[in-house]
């Protein structure tokens, strides 16, 4: 049992906790009672604060998770390749993580990139004014624009001009291109070619072009490009003519493997930085030479350069053609006779090749590349035909154009591009060329001028009307 003192302690215990219970409920009353004013609590439920929905100010400002790319983009390096395990343009997908107060969004579809668009596509070439002014190309970008209605501009990049000294860049000609091309919303290839002397081979002939000795330099000076215009260079093609001695001037010869070094590095560089630019191999000169020294026969190299890994690292595959006098649509086997021609090479039946022959050449490559196991569409980024009906003569070595009328030229052209585009793989054409003609003074010896599609006096060739027809039925069917 419990002992008398026990219990008195108890309950005097008991008193006093209810005792100050009661103490702090009624303190607790007191202080709300005299704090809040009940008129004020009337007055405050009759105005209430407005709400007010987010401006797209508010919402931009709104914190975003972006959850961290699992394989960060490399940065390039001109020592040294390092592959990313994922494609960088798919590691900068980023998931937002919503607020929970936040209304639902859309996420708005990514452009597509170049390399993705593989509809077929035309552009032509533009030459650089000679004073190197945004303002002179305005007579030049803005027609292929607004007239022809072209999506691509060529432009040739001689690395010896621009790289005059390792490390040393002279910008001026390439800021005035890419601004131009950007300001008309112009798609941009660029053909990059001709090592600098200070990068040549030791004992090379200077007087020519040629290779580096060392393949980086040159997919350094590219990595410089496309990281100096980012988002203004759409497509590179790696050389050109490298099947001719005057193209690839090198003590080690003609050499398939030696240009394939420098493809499979700038290939590789260049997606690092930007995996949607569009990588397309040198373009080959048409030839029947094949000596192995002056020459290749250009489809026995590109059977050279697909046995030897080509497709693996180029995005599309090159291929030029200067047209001769012989019409689009024949195979060179089927070229009938033209007795009026001065240029007697594409009739003449004991020395008949394929690149006398538009259409042969471009399906000799395509045959090629099926057979190489790929799909890989062809890229031509240079074709035309040369005419000197308005320009009085022709260089030595053309004299095709001797037989050629204006009216020949525009109706090729147009039979070329409609032809390309119903085989279904060759991917983009570049004509050859719009505007040599006045930065050349229309010099008859110049064999650029033969093909420009502005002749003397600064007319517009019958090429050129032809081509803005051309492509302005092509875009009403593409859209119909």
């Amino acid at each position: 049992m419990v002992s008398n003192p026990v219990r008195k302690q108890i309950r005097n215990f008991v008193l006093i906790w209810l005792t100050v219970s009661i103490i702090m409920v009624l303190a607790t009353f007191l202080a709300i009672y005299f704090t809040y004013n009940p008129s004020e609590l009337r007055l405050a439920a009759a105005n209430p604060l407005p709400l007010r929905s987010p401006s797209p100010q508010d919402e931009s400002i709104l914190p975003v998770l972006v959850l961290p790319s699992p394989s960060p983009k490399p940065t390039f390096t001109p020592t040294a390749f390092v592959p990313s395990p994922t494609p960088p343009y798919l590691e900068a997908e980023a998931t937002a993580v919503p607020s929970p107060t936040a209304s639902p969004t859309i996420t708005p579809q990514p452009t597509s990139l170049p390399v993705e668009e593989q509809a077929f596509q035309v552009g032509i070439h533009v030459q650089q004014a000679p004073d190197i002014t945004d303002d002179s190309q305005e007579n030049f970008y803005s027609p292929v624009s607004a007239d022809l209605r072209l999506p691509w501009v060529k432009h040739l990049v001689d690395w010896s001009r621009m790289e005059a000294a390792p490390a040393e860049y002279d910008w001026a000609e390439l800021d005035s291109v890419t601004s131009s091309a950007a300001r008309y919303d112009l798609k941009l290839l660029l053909t990059i070619f001709a090592a600098p002397d200070w990068a040549r081979e030791a004992g090379a002939d200077l007087s020519r072009p040629g290779p580096p000795a060392d393949p980086q330099t040159f997919a350094q000076f590219a990595a410089e490009i496309v990281t100096r215009y980012s988002g203004k260079v759409h497509a590179i093609e790696v050389w050109h003519q490298q099947n001719l001695d005057r193209g690839w001037t090198s003590p080690q010869g003609l050499s398939a493997e030696n240009y394939l070094s420098l493809l499979r590095l700038t290939y590789q560089t260049i997606k690092v930085i930007d995996p949607g630019i569009i990588i397309i191999s040198g373009a080959p000169t048409p030839t029947g030479v094949n000596d192995g020294v002056a020459a290749f026969d250009d489809i026995s190299y590109m059977s050279q350069l697909i046995e030897g890994g080509l497709l693996q690292w180029a995005d599309c595959v090159g291929a030029h053609h200067n047209g001769y006098n012989v019409s689009p649509e024949h195979r060179y086997n089927e070229i009938p006779d033209d007795t009026n021609a001065n240029f007697r090479g594409p009739f003449n039946r004991e020395t008949e090749h394929p690149s006398f022959s538009f259409r042969s050449t471009l399906e000799g490559y395509a045959n090629r590349i099926r057979a190489g196991g790929t799909e890989t569409k062809i890229c031509v980024t240079a074709f035309g035909w040369a005419s000197a009906e308005d320009l009085g003569g022709a260089p030595q070595g053309f004299e095709f154009a001797l037989d050629n009328t204006l009216a020949e030229q525009a109706d090729w052209t147009s039979k070329a591009l409609s032809a390309m585009d119903e085989w279904g793989w060759v991917w983009l054409s570049f004509v050859w060329n719009f505007d040599y003609g006045p930065f050349a003074d229309y010099a008859a010896t110049n064999e650029a001028v033969l093909y420009s599609l502005i002749g003397p006096g600064e007319t517009l060739r019958p090429a050129y009307h032809s081509l803005r027809e051309w492509q302005r039925d092509y875009l009403a069917r593409a859209n119909s």
